[in-house]
């Protein structure tokens, strides 16, 4: 989940390097730091709190260097502080070295090291890279083949970076972690994500595991394990530098709130031509060898591959969805009309790629539905969807959810053609509400009454978010949102089960939202009258006609009406903005939540 950066150039690269660990802060947050080389050593500078603690620090100090790497913790082994924040070096402080991932066999290798003699002043994995790198360079081995033998091993995940004092080069490697090279003019770039970079260059080189590359400042060479080179494609980034900042926004967060119609449009940008669906890469009949669809996701990108379950099933086609953490270790049977569709914004989510490679090795076929091209689930499954969202900052998902739930529709009913051999009823219906879509939720966001309800109905004694159908996912995710960035307890429920237990925990503080989809309106007003009957009060989340749910609830934050399975996408909106402005009100840190990330790269 760590950031790491490096640039080399022909002037001091300090600035450059401290912006991207400020543009990569999403992945991490705890500590920061950043090592220079300069030709007469290399200057360390790191510390606990986040990147702008490290960049006065760094500017006081006056550090620079025409070589850097930089990092952004999030803490796996060992607590936040200054020894554990990266870079580390090694004995004679001829080595700096930043990582991402988890190094399993660090207990093994720290006993090796220690009993000959090496000193560790860190609790973190990754101290060991750099006292191996010792070793082999107090040899007389060159620093790329030390760097080699080092990485030959380790176990574990990583994506590493090296700087060694009187050399103009940094040397990395990624296996089980992203690593993208960023291609400039006299100035070359390696970073975990490519908004590190964004601004400098748009031109990258998707690392893939086992790759180890050398960078200077006119270019980089690639090569794999054995020394062999090996050629990877130059590929245009298509965001624009702005989308990586916040354009006068309080939050990025709320930026990307902002964006969903933008990023809507994207989605379907091209997609739906003629009144039928037009997917490029998959065309009619690509799915008829398809009998049942299994989705692996986690977190967020979970509860959108709950709503392409419920779409799928709805539709005719067997689908269930799994934690990804769970398929991996007990996946369900597979068969040769096995489709498993891994949901995952950044395709770099360890346990969604390690679900995806379970399936692969029992003979499922793979598809992808994710937000970056050249990301490791897009390479390694047999087939991607992108949903074009674009780049996404906040750690709390929002713009990359919508866009994943319209994305999983068009694909559904692309299955549904193919797999049942008929249309879904009211598919017309649905194409055209689809179109209305980005404009719907702008009217939400020019309308919305959030900003009341989420500093009205805090929750002190928790929240509870129900629904039935496709709103139950909807349900969840609004508890996810409002958790994650408020620091409130907040549970979603099948509104069915709520008198099969939580029904105990509801109170007069026990604020209910309420998300109907259209659908089911009596069971679900009968869900709401049992938690009115226990003094709790009801902010229906509905659209405007539904007006049954509307006099019932104590308070109502309304949508358009539309197709009802889009009715949770608009929905869903309008709970992003409740736990926005709940926890605005709350003073929280909104796009960097306490113990999270944006990207989860480890198991």
């Amino acid at each position: 989940m760590c950031g790491i950066t490096a640039c080399v150039g022909s002037e001091d690269v300090s600035d450059t390097v401290l912006q991207s660990l400020e543009n990569l802060e999403y992945r991490g947050y705890d500590s920061a730091g950043l090592a220079l080389a300069n030709g007469s050593g290399i200057e360390v500078s790191k510390s606990e709190g986040e990147v702008a603690t490290l960049k006065g620090s760094a500017r006081t100090n006056r550090l620079r260097g025409d070589v850097g790497i930089g990092h952004t913790r999030w803490s796996t082994h060992g607590p936040p502080s200054d020894d554990n924040a990266h870079p580390h070096t090694d004995c004679s402080g001829t080595v700096a070295v930043v990582h991402n991932g988890i190094i399993e066999n660090h207990d093994q290798l720290r006993a090796e090291l220690t009993e000959r003699g090496h000193e560790f002043t860190s609790d973190t994995d990754t101290e060991v890279v750099p006292h191996l790198i010792e070793e082999r360079l107090d040899d007389g081995e060159r620093p790329e083949a030390a760097f080699r033998h080092a990485v030959g091993r380790l176990d574990g995940s990583y994506a590493l970076a090296m700087v060694v004092d009187g050399e103009k080069h940094v040397y990395a490697t990624r296996d089980g972690s992203p690593l993208v090279l960023g291609v400039g003019d006299g100035q070359n770039y390696l970073a975990s994500d490519a908004p590190a970079f964004i601004e400098f260059t748009d031109q990258v080189v998707y690392l893939e595991d086992g790759d180890i590359v050398v960078v200077d400042r006119d270019g980089y060479r690639i090569a794999d394990s054995e020394g062999r080179e090996i050629d990877r494609p130059v590929e245009t980034i298509d965001w624009a530098a702005e989308s990586a900042e916040k354009a006068g926004y309080d939050h990025f967060m709320l930026k990307e709130i902002q964006e969903q119609p933008m990023a809507l449009r994207q989605t379907l940008e091209g997609r739906i031509k003629d009144g039928k669906v037009a997917l490029k890469d998959f065309p009619p009949g690509t799915f008829t060898d398809v009998t049942n669809v299994q989705f692996v996701a986690c977190g967020t990108s979970y509860h959108a591959a709950m709503y392409g379950e419920q779409l799928l099933s709805q539709w005719g086609i067997p689908s269930t969805s799994y934690l990804a953490s769970e398929y991996a270790v007990y996946p369900p049977p597979v068969d040769d009309g096995t489709l498993v569709i891994s949901v995952t914004q950044s395709g770099e989510t360890a346990d969604t790629l390690e679900a995806m490679r379970v399936a692969q090795g029992n003979g499922a076929r793979t598809l992808t539905v994710t937000n970056v091209v050249g990301s490791s689930a897009a390479r390694e499954s047999d087939d991607a969807l992108f949903i074009r969202a674009g780049p996404e900052i906040g750690v709390a998902a929002t713009k990359t959810f919508s866009s994943q739930v319209v994305a999983l529709l068009l694909l559904g009913l692309r299955l549904a053609d193919d797999v049942t051999g008929s249309k879904p009823s009211r598919q017309s219906e649905l194409l055209d509400a689809l179109a209305d879509l980005p404009q719907q939720v702008q009217a939400v966001l020019d309308t919305s009454r959030a900003e009341h309800v989420g500093t009205q109905y805090l929750g002190d004694g928790g929240s509870f978010f129900i629904g039935r159908g496709n709103a139950y996912p909807v349900a969840l995710e609004g508890a996810l949102k409002f958790k994650e960035i408020t620091y409130k307890h907040a549970e979603g429920f099948a509104a069915g089960e709520l008198k099969h237990g939580p029904l105990a925990l509801v109170t007069s503080e026990t604020p209910v939202f309420a998300i109907s989809s259209g659908r089911d309106a009596d069971k679900l007003r009968s869900s709401i009258s049992e938690v009115q009957t226990r003094g709790a009060p009801v902010v229906a989340v509905t659209p405007r006609s539904m007006t049954d749910i509307v006099s019932t609830a104590d308070e109502t934050i309304t949508v358009p009406g539309t197709h009802p399975d889009l009715v949770p996408v608009l929905a869903n909106v309008q709970l992003q903005l409740v736990a926005y402005h709940a926890a605005a009100h709350l003073e929280r840190s909104i796009d960097k939540p306490r113990n999270l990330a944006k990207s989860v790269t480890v198991e």
